[in-house]
Formats: C-alpha cells, structure tokens, sequence
C-alpha cells in the first residue's frame, strides 16, 4: 500500500533540483511514499530457542551404588548417548516380570521346610546312625527334585 503525499515541500521558492526538478514543474503530482506495513503480534519472531512441544518437568531420583554408576555410564558411553537418556530408553524397553506367583511362593515354602526337615535328619544321622534314617532321607529327596523340577518349568 503506498500513501501519496502533495508536493508541498522544501523551502516555499523555486529552488533547483539537480537533475533540473523544481517546484513549479512538480506542482499538480502526486508523490508516492511506500509507507510500512504495520506487523501483528502474533506473527512477531520471539527470540532465542524455540520451545519445545514436550517439556520433561518431572524428576525421579534413583539410589545407586558407585559400582552401579559405573556401569550404566559405561553402557550408555557405548550406546554414545546421555546417561538420562540411557534410562529413559531402558525403562521404555523393559520388561517387568513379578517376583512370584502365589503358586511358586507355596513351593517355596514347601521346600523351605523340606530344607528344614532334611537338617533335622542330619542331625539325628549324626547322633542315632545313617542306615536307620535312609528311607527318610530318599523320600525327602525325591520330593526335592519333583518340586525343583515344577519351579524350574515355570523359569522365566
């Protein structure tokens, strides 16, 4: 858009213009002046880096020993990355298995006290002799190793 303006300017006389331009041959024209055109706000350049669409604004602090320290950083050194980064990457990737099932903590249990009952037995082969006791002793071994046996199929 541009603004014309009259020719009314400079010194009210007919002063010469270099080119041969006075007052008298530009009265009755019009000047154009390009004038600015005026900028919105919202198209207005901010400065500095561009914000970012997703802001990490939430920390979590993790205890680990030194020994720990060194070999995350010397895994994400490999990966070539952050070690914040490491982390954020191998919790997106892992996969959480629960310790146990109820049905595997009743084995435990089971052969925890199989564990217990064998100790007793060893006690008493000390004390009263070994051949009295090994039909205890092949019984308790054979449920050992069918219980070892259904954990062991259930192995992550």
């Amino acid at each position: 858009m541009q603004k014309t303006l009259p020719p009314a300017f400079g010194h009210g006389g007919k002063a010469s213009a270099p080119d041969g331009r006075n007052r008298s041959n530009l009265e009755g024209r019009m000047i154009k002046v390009p004038v600015k055109k005026e900028e919105s706000t919202a198209k207005r350049r901010s400065r500095g880096r561009p914000k970012k669409a997703v802001t990490r604004s939430i920390s979590l602090v993790v205890r680990i020993t030194p020994t720990e320290r060194l070999l995350i950083a010397g895994r994400a050194r490999e990966a070539g990355i952050r070690i914040s980064d490491w982390f954020r990457q191998a919790a997106r990737s892992a996969t959480v298995m629960p310790r146990l099932s109820k049905e595997e903590a009743t084995y435990l249990r089971t052969l925890s006290g199989m564990a217990n009952n064998l100790n007793q037995l060893t006690k008493l082969a000390h004390t009263a002799g070994l051949v009295s006791l090994l039909a205890d002793l092949r019984k308790l071994l054979n449920m050992t190793e069918k219980l070892m046996e259904r954990i062991g199929n259930n192995d992550r």
